[in-house]
């Protein structure tokens, strides 16, 4: 891995050369200090005299202050170029709408859009750039599309022959949480494009090292790839522990809590006839349907005794919310839901939480003669990354017998990864 990865150095190493402190970018935490802080305290010195384009969008805090912005006003680097995500470079564009371009209000630097006719920079976009900076808050699930869009970025600039840098982040669900089936190629797309499990437990500056070293997408072989590490981050940290302010990193995701679920409650939401909390104030901690027995689902979650959660039933009402959720599942209605609760942050299994409930989900649905619960079966392969999981559903598995299944690959998995893990 160190033949094609550089690691920038050390906070203590920056502040020495160059006598900046963090009172000049105060950071959100007095704990864990982003990649991008430390560049930025560094007055940028990776970068120095360089044309500068900028993968982000509104999670790239510098502190209080957005790391665009920060570059624009910075005299030795020229911002050139924004490229925005699904969700926009200001975060508020729904999920699976087309993103556009424009031009930054604040900066005026140009935005391109990679999540619209073209999900990966066009080399035309990166002409006048140097060096191409992925800056990003990721949640952890491989169906989460912003590691997509760094891996596309990644082949765009070895297609330039120019630098790509990532300035690392905490990954909110900690670095040793590794569950879910692998993704197999036949099932690659851009919402999975890598051989990883559903939760990977890796930061984005070690997914873009493993993506390189692994050859995973093509054409990397001599990307020339930097890392800026972060300092305080450990792998048993999930987000309470950085310290940090949770910054919504798309509509739905406006809570620590909404991300910490949202790999096993996002995969019911595939089901179709299940809501996942969207039109709610708190989507992904609670999930229901009309046709269900909350009452006897929460109860029967309960008897399993989880790790960290409890069930209990609820009614709700998902609603419209423009831009965020214009048209959940059973807008309007009355839901028999099961919601949520995290009693122990540190001992939540997010996937396995769901796989549990979907099992007993399938078999509700049969009770209540509903049909055409996977009604979506495409869509449904792409997240879950096998058609395994379906099959295991119809057949009546268990949810403990599901998750058993993954276990050998999953241990394969971190064995592999292992090379790449920088904390």
């Amino acid at each position: 891995m160190k033949t094609f990865i550089k690691l920038v150095a050390t906070l203590g190493w920056l502040f020495a050369m160059t006598g900046a402190s963090l009172a000049e970018y105060p950071p959100q935490t007095a704990r864990v200090v982003s990649g991008a802080e430390i560049l930025a305290t560094s007055n940028f010195e990776a970068i120095s005299g360089k044309r500068v384009g900028l993968v982000t969008n509104h999670t790239g805090l510098v502190g209080h202050e957005h790391l665009a912005d920060v570059l624009h006003r910075a005299p030795n680097v020229e911002l050139v170029a924004i490229f925005g995500p699904e969700h926009g470079f200001r975060g508020t564009t729904e999920a699976g709408a087309t993103v556009s371009g424009g031009r930054d209000q604040k900066t005026g630097v140009p935005i391109f859009s990679l999540y619209g006719s073209s999900k990966k920079p066009a080399q035309r976009m990166l002409q006048n750039i140097d060096v191409l900076i992925f800056d990003i808050q990721d949640i952890g699930a491989r169906f989460y599309t912003y590691i997509s869009t760094m891996g596309l970025a990644m082949q765009a600039a070895a297609e330039a022959d120019i630098q790509f840098i990532v300035l690392d982040r905490p990954n909110p669900l900690g670095g040793t949480n590794v569950s879910g089936f692998v993704l197999e190629p036949k099932h690659r797309s851009f919402v999975g494009q890598y051989p990883i499990p559903i939760v990977h437990g890796m930061t984005v500056a070690e997914l873009a090292s493993m993506i390189k070293g692994e050859r995973w997408l093509k054409g990397l072989e001599n990307l020339d790839l930097a890392v800026m590490k972060m300092e305080g981050w450990e792998r048993s940290m999930r987000w309470p522990s950085t310290q940090r302010a949770w910054v919504s990193t798309s509509p739905n995701i406006p809570t620590f809590h909404s991300a910490l679920l949202y790999p096993g409650i996002g995969v019911i939401g595939e089901t179709q006839l299940v809501n996942e909390g969207t039109g709610t104030a708190a989507p992904f901690t609670v999930f229901g349907a009309p046709w269900l027995d909350a009452k006897l689902c929460a109860r029967r979650l309960n008897a399993l005794s989880l790790p960290g959660v409890k069930f209990e039933a609820t009614k709700y009402k998902p609603r419209s919310i423009p831009r965020v959720a214009p048209k959940p599942r059973y807008v309007g209605q009355s839901v028999n839901g099961v919601r949520v609760v995290v009693t122990d942050i540190n001992r939540v299994e997010p996937l396995e939480v769901g796989i549990h409930a979907l099992s007993l989900l399938v078999k509700e649905a049969r009770s209540a003669k509903v049909s055409r619960l996977f009604a979506d079966l495409p869509m449904f392969y792409l997240i879950s990354g096998t058609k395994r999981l379906h099959r295991m559903l119809l057949r009546g598995a268990t949810g403990s017998a599901i998750i058993a299944s993954w276990h050998e690959e999953v241990a394969a998995f971190k064995e592999k990864r292992e090379a790449y893990l920088l904390y």
